[in-house]
């Protein structure tokens, strides 16, 4: 157990489980990579602390990892509140977003990081969790990285989780838009063809630039100049450590392949 620096008593409550306490709270994305080196089984689970799985959920996924030798991961269906299916999987965009897949049915490209079941070694062996996104893209980055390592991801039907999508995050505030704009930049440079990525992050540079000259822009936070020039600026600094998933053909295969899946 990751106890993200919690102030409310869970410690007191952990007195039978091994808990690694840490001394900030490091988010989703760091909290997992805290844990990973101490994980000794075959599969690590990612559960958020807003979804409640249903009977068998875990079972379910590690079937599915058993029957598919060649997948890496497993994603499970994430239900709202109201029984509708929220996510069974994530898409890529064509200009690379990542996106919930709500379709019944299809491939998926990776897996939302509420609910899923990881090979422990291929994810240690493809770098791991991205521990500075703090939340947000860590599951779209980590499942490009699998892909681009030659693996695939499954989607597991009968792994159902309700979830509460969110409820820790507050969608729509100023964190969470600098998790978003930020990751989604970090995770291109990182694992997209490098003219896709350069031409993404040099359209959000230029939207930055013209936002002043407008005399109206949308409401939402994100086309904040501010929030903006802190997301640039936070690029910048963290380009040193990133390092390039894959050789450049391997990653034009993969964005040929999944770029602009519709299902």
């Amino acid at each position: 157990m990751v106890d993200n620096a919690s102030d409310d008593g869970t410690a007191d409550l952990l007195r039978d489980v091994e808990v690694l306490r840490l001394n900030k709270n490091l988010g989703y994305a760091g909290g997992m990579a805290a844990a990973l080196p101490r994980v000794r089984t075959e599969f690590v689970a990612w559960l958020n602390d807003d979804a409640a799985p249903e009977p068998g959920w875990l079972g379910a996924l590690e079937d599915a990892l058993d029957d598919r030798p060649d997948a890496a991961a497993a994603s499970s269906v994430l239900l709202t509140s109201t029984g509708a299916v929220q996510s069974r999987g994530v898409r890529l965009t064509d200009d690379g977003h990542g996106a919930d897949i709500n379709q019944e049915t299809g491939e998926v490209f990776g897996f939302c990081g509420g609910a899923a079941l990881v090979r422990t070694d291929v994810l240690r062996a493809a770098g791991g969790v991205p521990a500075d996104f703090f939340c947000y893209y860590e599951d779209t980055d980590t499942a490009w990285r699998l892909r681009l390592n030659g693996h695939e991801i499954v989607p597991t039907a009968s792994a159902r989780v309700l979830h509460l999508h969110g409820a820790s995050t507050e969608p729509g505030s100023r964190s969470f838009h600098l998790w978003n704009e930020r990751n989604r930049l970090l995770m291109l440079l990182r694992c997209a063809p490098t003219g896709i990525a350069l031409r993404q992050l040099a359209k959000f540079a230029a939207l930055t630039a013209v936002l002043p000259l407008r005399r109206s822009r949308p409401d939402a936070l994100n086309f904040s100049v501010r929030l903006r020039l802190r997301v640039l600026g936070e690029v910048v600094i963290r380009l040193p450590r990133i390092r390039r998933a894959a050789d450049s053909a391997r990653r034009r295969a993969v964005w040929a392949r999944w770029a602009g899946q519709t299902s």
